[in-house]
């Protein structure tokens, strides 16, 4: 028998309705999963594509703003201090907005919160957190907040600070998950543009070690090569300035003999003592020290001005400690600029090493050729003497003996003569030999440049202050020896003077030179010249000017003081 069919099940109209808009969703929400999972991959790739570190931030911060849809989005980047910001990328922001809102945040309130405690952060509203204090005039208004932190090589990096999700809601935890693996990926991505960055950098102080070996054995002047490096270091470190301070023999001093870049003038030419400012604390302990503002540094001598809008600066010494410190490099950025992070101090030192070996072996090669050049001279002096010589004389004698033979008064006048000349020519060969067997250049220490800084180093204690001190130019070179005997008496007289009747508390002693005239400026700050004192002293030096050729000026200054000019022209070569 057939059985019966049993009945079908029916479900109401309204439920199978219901039912397929569950289905729907469910699928809405799968295919906004793998929409977001996807645009996650993208921005990952994205992210990992970029080598330059700042192309790199930039794109992690808008990859940011896209994936949880929010309006604003920024990246702080943590300073060498671990509290604070030390650079802030924004999105969403206008340049005029940013203009009108001030400095960027130093990572206060909210930003300093995940700062202190990095782990993920999600508020609904920022001002109901404690933390936060408001924002600065021109601010726009920010309610719905998400930050997460950016670890590279467990260490934080930085934080992605999210506010305003499009549409009024609020960041969900799915927000807070995207982001935190888009955090993961950024850590990555930083990771790999800071050791391509390290490495690009680490080539081009290779390279400029190699260019500057290269000069100094091709047999270049060795103030060109100092040039070469500290151009270089500027260039490399982002610097605007650079200078190069070497030891003064038998002074204890330090002299600037290269600077370039911003403020160069007045850095060139001073001479430091070994505890004066960043150079002479480097050259003293054979290591690098920093400042964070050379403008505001306690240890750099605020007279005379000379560091106007620089900021961060590092001085490192030029050679080592079991070497011997060649001299030191100093470079400084522009007030504002970043810090110099322990890595780059580490690889200007390495240059400096570097090209402290590259002068050693320079100088080894010079003291070769110098050696062989005196052992040339040797040669021709002994075969001067004992060829030349012995002949000349035996010579001498054999016209001497034979002039008692000669008979004709006027031929035997002539033989003695002839005699004589050889005498002569004897003695001049002599005399030559002597030349020859004299080492050229020998350092005497007596040079005029070093007697100017021990003049002023002896006056310090008289003065009770320690004048600054400058010399340009060919100072030793160019100025004969009498000239610069009447410098030196000028510069005591001069230094006495203050010592006596200025009263003042600062002092400045100037030498230069360009070949054509020697000027020795010496100026104070304190009372002037009295109209009523006594002249002996300012008459004496204005008589050595006019002796040779020159003049002596005074001037009253609009701060104060007294400035005293006393310039000669130099001899023609």
């Amino acid at each position: 028998m057939d059985r019966p069919e049993e009945p079908r099940v029916r479900l109401p109209q309204l439920r199978l309705d219901e039912l397929l808009e569950e289905l729907q969703a469910r699928i809405d929400a799968a295919r906004g999963t793998r929409d977001r999972v996807h645009s996650l991959l993208e921005a990952v790739l994205s992210v990992g594509r970029e080598l330059e570190l700042e192309q790199a931030l930039r794109s992690i911060v808008e990859a940011a703003a896209v994936l949880v849809d929010a309006e604003y989005a920024a990246l702080g980047v943590i300073g060498p201090d671990g509290r604070t910001l030390s650079a802030f990328h924004t999105v969403g922001v206008s340049g005029e907005e940013i203009a009108v809102i001030g400095p960027y945040p130093q990572g206060h309130g909210i930003l300093g919160e995940l700062i202190r405690h990095p782990e993920p952060l999600r508020l609904p509203k920022l001002s109901e957190h404690p933390a936060s204090y408001g924002f600065p005039p021109g601010h726009p208004p920010m309610n719905s907040f998400l930050g997460v932190p950016i670890r590279v090589r467990d260490q934080v990096f930085g934080n992605l600070y999210l506010t305003e999700k499009r549409g009024g809601a609020d960041f969900d935890e799915e927000d807070e998950s995207v982001l935190s693996t888009l955090a993961v990926a950024a850590g990555v991505a930083i990771d790999n543009a800071r050791l391509y960055e390290e490495s690009r950098l680490r080539e081009r102080w290779l390279l400029a070690q190699a260019e500057i070996g290269h000069r100094l054995m091709s047999g270049s002047e060795r103030a060109e090569a100092l040039e070469l490096i500290a151009e270089r270091a500027r260039e490399i470190t982002g610097s605007a300035l650079a200078a190069v301070a070497l030891p003064m023999a038998g002074t204890g001093s330090l002299s600037v003999e290269i600077a370039v870049g911003a403020e160069a003038e007045a850095h060139r030419g001073l001479v430091l003592s070994p505890q004066d400012g960043l150079m002479g604390q480097a050259f003293s302990a054979a290591a690098p020290v920093t400042g964070d503002h050379v403008g505001h540094d306690s240890r750099i001598a605020s007279e005379p001005p000379r560091s106007g809008g620089l900021g961060p600066a590092v001085a490192v010494p030029i050679g080592t400690g079991e070497g011997g410190v060649r001299g030191v490099v100093l470079v400084a950025r522009e007030a504002g600029r970043p810090v110099f992070l322990a890595k780059e101090t580490e690889m200007l030192q390495g240059f400096a090493a570097q090209a402290a070996i590259a002068m050693e072996l320079a100088e080894r090669r010079r003291d070769a050729q110098q050696i062989a050049v005196l052992e040339e001279r040797d040669r021709i002096a002994r075969d001067l003497h004992d060829l030349a010589i012995q002949r000349l004389f035996a010579t001498g004698m054999t016209l001497q003996s034979a002039g008692r033979f000669i008979e004709h008064p006027e031929a035997a006048e002539r033989v003695l003569r002839a005699v004589d000349d050889l005498d002569e020519t004897i003695k001049i060969i002599r005399s030559t030999i002597f030349g020859l067997r004299t080492r050229a250049g020998a350092a005497s220490g007596g040079g005029l440049r070093a007697r100017v800084v021990r003049t002023v180093g002896e006056a310090a204690p008289v003065l009770g202050l320690t004048p600054s001190l400058r010399m340009e130019g060919l100072v030793d070179t160019d100025v004969p020896p009498e000239i610069a005997d009447h410098v030196m008496a000028v510069l005591s007289e001069a230094l006495t003077n203050i010592a006596r009747h200025a009263r003042a508390d600062r002092a400045r002693v100037v030498l230069t030179t360009d070949g054509r005239e020697v000027c020795l400026t010496v100026s104070d700050n304190g009372v002037g010249i009295a109209p009523d004192g006594r002249r002996s002293g300012l008459r004496n030096m204005a008589e050595r000017a006019a002796q040779l050729g020159g003049s002596l000026d005074l001037a009253r200054p609009d701060d104060g003081g007294t400035t005293l000019s006393w310039r000669v022209p130099l001899p023609a070569r």
